[in-house]
């Protein structure tokens, strides 16, 4: 678990790394007075709003770099990478509203059969990501509760998100795994 003061060193990270980024072209050097817990492995994911509509949202479900990098990468990536949208532009960044979402590992969800899944699922606290051959959908746990998804509906809308048919949680070839974040924003 982080602490609110890393949690808001993390979400001035991810602002500085986007300011940088889009006003002088360069990535930001990890700070010097970090702690060093902050420089283990961590999945995470960096989201950006505008007037509470998503403007951007990349990270890394697992832990793969450390974190500090992972922010800063996934920052600015969520901000001109983001597949759905334009590039943010400096303009915008008065407007834009930063959210770092830290995850703990994913966790294989283990049923004996697929229906199962319904009992294994806290909305709010579980997010997901669903896996079937090499398609991957992930969805953070606040997003359930913003759109006020019951668990069927959650498990249907993350299949999507994996471009795949909202009903596939359903079949015994698909794998579903779930994770808490720890959700810090300006």
């Amino acid at each position: 678990m982080l602490s609110e003061e890393d949690g808001k060193f993390l979400v001035k990270l991810a602002r500085k790394a986007i300011v940088t980024y889009l006003n002088e072209k360069k990535i930001i050097e990890i700070p010097k007075d970090a702690d060093p817990k902050l420089m283990e492995d961590m999945g995470v994911f960096v989201t950006l709003n505008i007037k509470n509509e998503l403007r951007g949202c990349i990270g890394y479900p697992e832990p793969v770099m450390p974190l500090l990098n992972a922010v800063i990468d996934a920052a600015i990536s969520a901000a001109i990478r983001d597949p759905r949208f334009n590039p943010l532009n400096p303009a915008e960044l008065d407007k834009v509203h930063v959210e770092v979402s830290v995850l703990t590992k994913p966790d294989l969800i283990k049923v004996d059969k697929p229906v199962d899944y319904i009992n294994n699922v806290e909305i709010g606290q579980d997010g997901l990501i669903v896996e079937s051959g090499p398609y991957r959908g992930l969805l953070l746990p606040q997003v359930a509760t913003e759109w006020g998804w019951n668990k069927e509906e959650f498990l249907s809308n993350t299949c999507m998100k994996a471009g795949l048919a909202s009903d596939c949680w359903l079949k015994t070839d698909v794998k579903i795994y779930k994770f808490a974040s720890q959700i810090f924003g300006e």
